[in-house]
């Protein structure tokens, strides 16, 4: 097959294209031209579209979908054609299914479940078996079956020596480990931040401090073990200060960032809608700065849409009882295009993520694999349910403003655009 994109303004720092204006021809899946004006011919699939601009693909390190287990919430086909139409490539699978993914055969099953699809799948394993806390999983075996990484979703390790010696195992072949920064004795059963709206609005809180403290103690096991750590959507400033002074101190550690904390904070709230009960809780303006300033300064590496679709039944109850999780794969680039610059999008959305997670490097340039997402920067829209696509409605973003329009992807030969 034989596509043509007329018009593109390429958006790559890596790319000798940087901001220009080409056209771009690919045959079976790999870009054989980049040029001023390619003449169209019978047979091309020709994308023409406004304002068309294209990126190296984006790559979601946090996405949940429901299959094994809750398909009611979506399954995998569906929600990879949700990834394809949102821009993402690459979407990395977290291991809250059920059965959880703690084995290669569960690994096994995600990958040949949606293979030869547009958006490809990365299975990151369970840390600890059944992600319970208790003991290590088999994480060795399931690398060697294609997972990209072991954590527990939105589950802390509590046992400090079990995530000793899980840095220390995973050093033998390279693997990549996730500690999500929350100490539930400090937390207890709050469900809000704590501070003065939870305050205001009788909402039993979760401090600063519960995700500072466990930060802090990931940070000294990382430098007494060595190996590599990823902390997964940090949220308030402490956090990156401390982050950014253990890279200082050059600890092997990234960290990512959640769209709806740049975005939103606790004042939210006030209306209690379900759909803003996350985890980590929005927080204050303070910190949604201080997490904006990281993104710029590189403090902060990755940028995920955190989508965790949440059935109906789950979301319209009481606030207190609602289950945690907003979806965000529609809604990651308009959010963030209202933030950002694109340069700095792309490289927390598509480089630094593909770097830390292990997967292949990738430019806009000739002789290479075409993975790209495409999309249009400019326009403000509402967005409301008749953007989603998810089978879950539950966004964070309904009746936010926010700007741009994603086309769709090239990747894998395949070109999947929305309607």
């Amino acid at each position: 097959m034989t596509t043509l994109l007329k018009s593109a303004i390429i958006i790559d720092a890596f790319s000798p294209y940087h901001k220009q204006t080409k056209d771009i021809l690919i045959n079976d899946g790999i870009i054989t031209k980049i040029d001023t004006n390619i003449p169209k011919k019978d047979g091309y699939q020709v994308v023409e579209l406004d304002n068309l601009h294209v990126s190296t693909g984006w790559f979601d390190t946090s996405v949940s979908f429901g299959e094994p287990g809750y398909e009611e919430r979506e399954t995998l086909r569906h929600g990879i054609q949700v990834a394809a139409k949102s821009g993402f490539t690459d979407v990395a699978i977290n291991p809250n299914t059920s059965p959880i993914v703690d084995n290669k055969s569960a690994v096994e099953f995600l990958i040949n479940k949606v293979n030869g699809s547009a958006t490809n799948i990365h299975p990151i394993g369970a840390l600890t078996q059944r992600s319970k806390g208790i003991e290590m999983s088999e994480m060795y075996d399931m690398q060697q079956s294609g997972a990209i990484a072991f954590g527990d979703y939105n589950k802390p390790v509590s046992n400090d020596n079990l995530l000793k010696i899980a840095l220390l195992y995973a050093q033998n072949f390279d693997g990549l480990v996730l500690s999500f920064p929350k100490n539930n004795s400090i937390a207890g059963e709050g469900v809000a931040n704590e501070g003065k709206n939870s305050t205001l609005l009788g909402l039993k809180g979760i401090p600063a401090l519960a995700e500072e403290i466990q930060i802090s103690r990931d940070l000294f096991l990382l430098g007494y073990t060595g190996g590599k750590l990823h902390i997964p959507t940090i949220s308030t400033a402490k956090s990156v200060q401390l982050i950014k002074e253990a890279k200082k101190k050059g600890l092997n550690v990234t960290c990512s960032v959640a769209v709806h904390h740049l975005f939103l904070t606790d004042d939210e709230l006030h209306g209690f809608d379900a759909n803003k009960k996350v985890t980590p809780p929005l927080r204050t303006e303070e910190d949604r700065n201080a997490l904006l300033k990281g993104i710029q300064d590189g403090t902060i590496d990755i940028i995920t849409s955190d989508h965790s679709p949440i059935d109906v039944e789950h979301k319209k109850v009481e606030f207190s009882t609602a289950k945690d999780g907003t979806i965000g794969l529609e809604s990651a680039f308009g959010a963030l295009n209202t933030l950002l610059d694109l340069e700095t999008m792309i490289k927390c959305l598509s480089n630094n993520p593909r770097e830390r997670f292990g997967l292949d490097k990738i430019t806009i340039k000739e002789n290479e694999k075409a993975s790209l997402s495409i999309f249009n920067p400019e326009g403000d829209y509402t967005f409301s349910e008749e953007n989603i696509i998810s089978t879950s409605k539950n966004s964070v973003f309904l009746d936010k403003k926010l700007q741009g329009k994603v086309y769709g992807v090239f990747n894998n030969n395949q070109l999947v655009l929305n309607s």
